[in-house]
């Protein structure tokens, strides 16, 4: 018999499948089983829950936890040690009590409407398909993904004149949500409908002149020369693409070196503002593709604009940091540009799986009405078209995405944001 404390010889390890703790007699090859199974977060990564088998439970927010089951929870923090969670709720929705007591029915709400019915005959429908639910005698009413009732926007009649502009800034400082893939796809859907739309690539990076065939390098002038040469005229600055009603201001990474000139300059929250002046009356709208980040060039678009739309990908750590959004966003509203508004939140890269469907009741508990009834799809037809250098609306016209964002474009003209 081995005495206690002494090393086990080879063969009595291989019976036993491995080496055990001296404390429970669990296997260290058990251990490693049960840390991939799925049960637990472990050393604050993010593991896959096990929903299979599981009825979907309400989602809400436990003390500014996200609520999923099966896991162990673990409280997501921001660098000042707060629950980001909670921050976005508290400041957004109106106050903790408000979301938590609103959000049970509102899920349950949403659910009875997505099933509409067929759960009670034992069938279910496929996540985000659009099902009718009941609404007394006058027939059944469609409801979108979180189960308000559906709208549909007319197509919006022809302007007769244009101008003046409505600027509004595509602003969040998460990379990769599709602030330019927005941008170009919003600018080609309004330009179809008429509407005259100048796109202002603010980002050092230039995916939006690129994305609509510019070559922002071999071109004269780019908006580091119309925000630091105050002879220059801004109408030679603007390049014209193929795509008729629809232009842009090229930008290359010599504005990257405009975060540290800014400093420097008398009124630098304003300059942007100032440029886009001489050209705001020849324009319905004026989109600006801001860089993922909360420096002095997103200041000069907030400045600038008459509101801001915040693409959010239907992805947890998309939903990190949007309080600093919000917070950066009332500083300027309160400071220099008291007209500023957030005209509303896009969901984009949406597919039909539990954790998007999570992310996106996050969303509407923090801004309720102000989330757009459009949600954008993820597709490869985007990257696509971004190859093509042409819109998704014009590029592959009948895809589900392009319909999406004409979709959204109808509902900023029916909204008014858009003339």
């Amino acid at each position: 018999m081995a005495q206690r404390g002494a090393r086990p010889r080879g063969g009595e390890a291989r019976k036993t499948g491995g080496s055990t703790n001296g404390k429970t007699g669990q296997s260290e090859s058990a251990k490693r089983k049960a840390g991939k199974s799925g049960t637990r977060y472990r050393d604050g990564a993010f593991s896959e829950a096990r929903w299979s088998g599981l009825e979907r439970p309400a989602a809400h927010v436990t003390q500014g936890r996200l609520n999923l089951p099966g896991t162990v929870h673990v409280r997501p923090v921001d660098d000042a040690g707060g629950d980001e969670v909670g921050q976005i709720r508290d400041l957004l929705a109106g106050g903790r009590d408000k979301a938590m007591s609103a959000t049970p029915k509102r899920t349950e709400g949403a659910r009875q409407a997505n099933t509409g019915g067929h759960e009670r005959a034992g069938a279910r429908e496929p996540a985000g398909r659009k099902v009718s639910r009941p609404v007394g005698s006058m027939g059944t009413m469609p409801t979108d993904l979180l189960g308000r009732n559906y709208e549909t926007f007319p197509a919006p009649p022809v302007l007769d004149h244009h101008g003046p502009a409505r600027v509004i800034a595509m602003c969040n400082q998460k990379g990769g949500v599709g602030k330019t893939t927005s941008s170009i796809n919003i600018a080609g859907a309004l330009s179809q409908y008429g509407r005259r739309v100048l796109i202002v690539d603010f980002d050092p990076q230039g995916a939006a002149s690129v994305g609509l065939g510019i070559n922002a390098n071999t071109v004269d002038a780019t908006i580091y020369n119309a925000l630091f040469d105050p002879s220059l005229d801004v109408h030679d600055v603007v390049q014209h693409t193929e795509f008729e009603n629809l232009d842009i201001i090229p930008a290359n990474i010599d504005l990257s070196a405009a975060e540290v000139q800014l400093v420097t300059e008398v009124g630098r929250e304003r300059i942007l503002a100032s440029v886009l002046e001489g050209v705001r009356d020849e324009y319905d709208v004026i989109i600006v593709d801001c860089q993922p980040s909360l420096g002095l060039l997103t200041v000069n678009a907030l400045t600038a604009a008459d509101g801001v739309i915040i693409p959010v990908a239907a992805e947890f750590f998309a939903l990190r940091g949007v309080a600093l959004l919000m917070q950066s966003i009332e500083k300027v509203r309160s400071r220099i540009n008291p007209q500023l508004e957030v005209y509303g939140v896009l969901v984009t890269m949406y597919t039909s799986t539990l954790h998007c469907e999570e992310v996106l009741q996050r969303i509407h508990e923090a801004f309720q009405g102000k989330v757009f009834h459009s949600v954008i799809s993820r597709s490869i037809k985007l990257p696509d078209s971004n190859v093509a250098a042409a819109p998704i609306t014009i590029y592959a016209p009948n895809h589900k995405t392009a319909k999406e964002y004409r979709q959204t474009a109808r509902e900023l003209i029916a909204r008014g944001i858009v003339e």
